[in-house]
């Protein structure tokens, strides 16, 4: 699914966390010699660090975690390196001193997002809400038809602009720009689209009208009867969409399976 400019969209759009260890997950790749020596380890208590008291300077950070200034500038640097901290020049309020502001790192917007901010709690919430006091499951249907509806007019400019046999493939080249990883491959009477990250998999496991949601748009996008075989949301490892070869359908109804976000059986 994608995120979109809605607060809640760029909440479902979270995809890396920092679980209750405390250890920033999939921020960068560290040999295996500096895991085992635990700097991996001592670079996410730097960076959580900076979350927890804000932007830092070298001094503020090496007397919080009890190391040395130059051991810290070196796990800073490479977290500067991953784009999850960035240096800044501190503000001064009131009358400046004499001499250069100190120079205080803080957290960029991916490394914010390498932290669990409880956005698929949130997400669930709402949902739950909108579920409970406006409408019901078919309430929650609507929010997702109409969260994939401004996404849709994007891949729509790519599908119409490719011939009609590259038409999975660009609606995948798309996908992949807004962060899903999709690809697509040929297949016995058809192509499959094959989506390899799924930001609001925990999300769909409760609500798989995010993913018929987004079935219907691909149903619609290629003119055709489409049918989800797999989601992450239900455990499979990759989300696969199957587009046969066939007639395109006219309308919305006859063209997307009724088990669209669910695993048939």
């Amino acid at each position: 699914m994608k995120r979109t400019g809605s607060p809640l969209g760029r909440q479902l759009s979270r995809s890396e966390e920092l679980r209750n260890n405390g250890v920033v997950k999939n921020v960068g790749e560290a040999p295996q010699e500096e895991l085992a020596t635990g700097e991996r380890s001592t670079r996410n208590r730097v960076a959580r660090s900076i979350l927890d008291h804000g932007p830092s300077t070298v001094a503020d950070l090496a007397g919080r975690l009890g190391l040395t200034q130059a051991a810290v500038r070196r796990h800073l640097d490479s977290l500067v390196h991953e784009n999850v901290i960035e240096a800044r020049e501190q503000r001064v309020y009131g009358a400046r001193t004499r001499g250069r502001p100190a120079k205080v790192f803080a957290l960029t917007d991916c490394g914010r997002d390498a932290f669990d901010q409880s956005y698929d709690t949130l997400a669930v919430d709402a949902l739950r809400w909108i579920e409970q006091n406006a409408g019901g499951e078919a309430a929650v249907a609507a929010f997702a038809r109409d969260r994939l509806e401004a996404q849709a007019e994007t891949y729509r400019k790519a599908v119409d602009a490719a011939p009609p046999e590259e038409r999975t493939e660009a609606l995948a080249k798309a996908l992949s720009v807004d962060g899903y990883a999709a690809t697509a491959r040929s297949a016995p009477v058809g192509e499959q689209l094959c989506q390899h990250h799924c930001p609001v998999a925990h999300v769909a496991e409760q609500y798989p009208q995010l993913c018929e949601a987004e079935t219907e748009v691909f149903s619609r996008l290629l003119g055709t009867h489409v049918q989800r075989l797999a989601t992450i949301a239900h455990g499979d490892g990759v989300c696969t969409t199957f587009i046969p070869h066939s007639a395109p359908q006219t309308t919305t109804e006859s063209a997307s399976t009724s088990t669209a976000g669910r695993n048939p059986a």
